[in-house]
Order: C-alpha cells, then structure tokens, then sequence
C-alpha cells in the first residue's frame, strides 16, 4: 500500500508540474504570436509591428499616422517608431491600454505658444470652442469636431496654441501630438493632420533608422506596377484628391514633396492612376509634373525641384487625377523665404 501511496504521488506531483509548466508558457506563446504581427509598407520601405501595429490599426491607421518613415528602435531606452505625422512609443511601465502611446513631437519641435488672456476664455458649453484650461488655449469649430471624432485627447493630447495662419495661408493649429491643417478647397476632408513626424525625423533622427527593411520580417509586399501593375475598381462613382506637402517653408534652392491620395466615393483608395501636378511661380511661370500611377493604397509621391521662386510669393500646386471620365482636383501651396 506504501508503494503505490507514493507511486500515485509521484504522479500527481509529475502532472502539476506539466500543469504549471503548461500554464507559463501558453502565455509566452501568445505573446510571441501577437509581436510576430507585422505589416510592410512598400511606400517608405518599413515594417509595423506587434503592439505598434494594433494601434495603427486601432486608432486612425493610414488618415491619423501616415507611413511608417523609421523601423522601431530604441530611444532613450524606449522603443519607439516614426511615422510622416507621429511617433508611437511603448510604455510597457503603464497599465492597459495605456502601454503604446503617441510622442510630444508638438512641443518637441516648439510649437507651445503662451495661454490666451482670461478675457478670451469661451463660456463653458460654447457651442463652437472647449477651452482646456491645462494648456490655456481653445479648440474651436471644425477642428474640435475632428479632434473628438479621431481619438481626442489620446491621440492629440492638449491643443498648445490657438488656430492661427501660417506664412503658406494655411490655417493650423498646434497640439501636444499633432498638428491640424484646414483645407477648404477639399470639402470632403477639410481638416488634415501635418507633417509632423516627417518634420523631426529629417531634423534629428539618426538616417540609419530610415534606411529601408527588408519585406520578409513582415508579409510579402504588394506586387510594383511593372510586376503586375494595380488597376482601378469598376465600381468608382467619384474621385476625392488629398495632398499634403512635406516642407510648407522651404528654402529657395530645396527640394519639395508632395504626398498625395487619391480616394473613391467610399474613401478607399484608387490604385493605378496618374496623377497630374502643375506648379505656378509668381502667378506666371509654370511647370509641369506626372506622378503615379497610385499604388493599391492610392498614393503616390513626387519630389521635385524649386524652380525660381521670388522670396515671400506662394507657390501653388494644382493636381489633377481622372478615372474614365470621372477627374478630381486638388490645390496645395508652399512659400519659399530663404
């Protein structure tokens, strides 16, 4: 009886130390599951992945953080990963969901402008501003409408300046996280997000995190146009351009990019176009650019020299794009100073 006493023991021990070890390392399998996620983007040439690429997902995806511009490295001891309008960073000290976050670029690049005098604060309710009394300063009218339907406070943080009009015409304003641009010429996307991310990274981020990835630590990427080249749905009813400019200053002698989208009626981009750029200098000279055709996203991209610009006259783009007999337009602008 004494043997198999301790024979049956030996068992039960056996089989609770399979338990526990089954119990430790089903975690760990998960997690490596979940950071084995991963996403190339042929358009900059680098991975998202694991948790940074569930919260691309998650909270704005291509519209909010643009493309992926760095891999994901260390920075001062975070891990970190640049993108055209953000930095993501992972918190892995915070609780749940607050672990990935967005980075400061706003007040990193120093767009903290001083609080409004007490006199301008909007009464509580406004209908058109919410003032946060944090930083000092208003959102008002259709940036506030764009900041609480995009994630708000996680995604912007506090708004560090009031609206105001930049040397380009453009009107903007300053988050902790970002940056809004007004584009009345665009009805169906008035409010877009700058460049920010785009801004830090050619200004201090090292150039060996920029270098392009190899495609196969993530899935195999979209085939290029001369491989099997992407064609347009049939099912394209309208056309919607959307372009946004890397430098709206720039130096007379530089070189400018434009980023540009193009979507359908239902928002989803529109592979295999050629998109049309005409730049006017002065209200006189012009110059004539092609780009494309779109990818399976609809971008595309142009970079292209500064002609002659007179100091302190705004450039104007006008592109153009057409599907069949369908076209759409768009309007974008720089200046030159220095």
């Amino acid at each position: 009886m004494t043997d198999q006493m301790a024979r049956i023991k030996g068992i039960a021990s056996r089989t609770i130390l399979c338990v526990a070890v089954l119990l430790c390392v089903l975690p760990t399998v998960r997690i490596a599951a979940q950071q084995d996620e991963s996403r190339y983007f042929e358009e900059t040439g680098h991975n998202v992945s694991g948790e940074f690429l569930r919260f691309y997902d998650a909270r704005g995806g291509l519209e909010v953080f643009g493309y992926p511009l760095t891999r994901q490295f260390a920075e001062n001891g975070r891990q970190v990963q640049y993108f055209q309008r953000v930095r993501i960073e992972s918190h892995p000290e915070n609780p749940e969901p607050y672990q990935v976050q967005l980075g400061l670029l706003g007040d990193l690049l120093g767009y903290r402008t001083p609080p409004i005098d007490a006199a301008d604060i909007p009464p509580p309710g406004h209908a058109g501003k919410r003032y946060f009394p944090e930083t000092g300063h208003t959102v008002p009218f259709a940036f506030l409408e764009f900041y609480n339907s995009h994630g708000g406070l996680d995604i912007f943080g506090y708004p560090i300046s009031e609206w105001l009009v930049e040397p380009n015409g453009r009107i903007v304003q300053y988050f902790q996280r970002g940056k809004m641009e007004w584009y009345p010429e665009s009805p169906e996307q008035r409010v877009q997000l700058g460049m920010l991310g785009s801004q830090y990274v050619e200004r201090f981020v090292d150039p060996n995190e920029r270098r392009r990835e190899d495609p196969r630590i993530g899935p195999r990427p979209l085939p290029r146009p001369e491989e099997k080249g992407p064609s347009a749905p049939a099912t394209v009813s309208a056309l919607r351009i959307m372009v946004t400019l890397k430098n709206p200053i720039i130096g007379l002698k530089g070189k400018q990019t434009a980023y540009v989208y193009v979507f359908d009626q239902s928002n989803q981009g529109v592979p295999g176009l050629l998109v049309e750029m005409e730049v006017q200098y002065n209200g006189a000279q012009v110059e004539h650019f092609s780009m494309g055709p779109t990818n399976a996203n609809g971008y595309c991209q142009i970079e292209f020299p500064i002609a002659e610009p007179t100091p302190g006259y705004v450039v104007i783009l006008n592109l153009r794009a057409r599907y069949q007999e369908i076209e759409a337009q768009a309007n974008a602008a720089f200046l030159p100073w220095w």
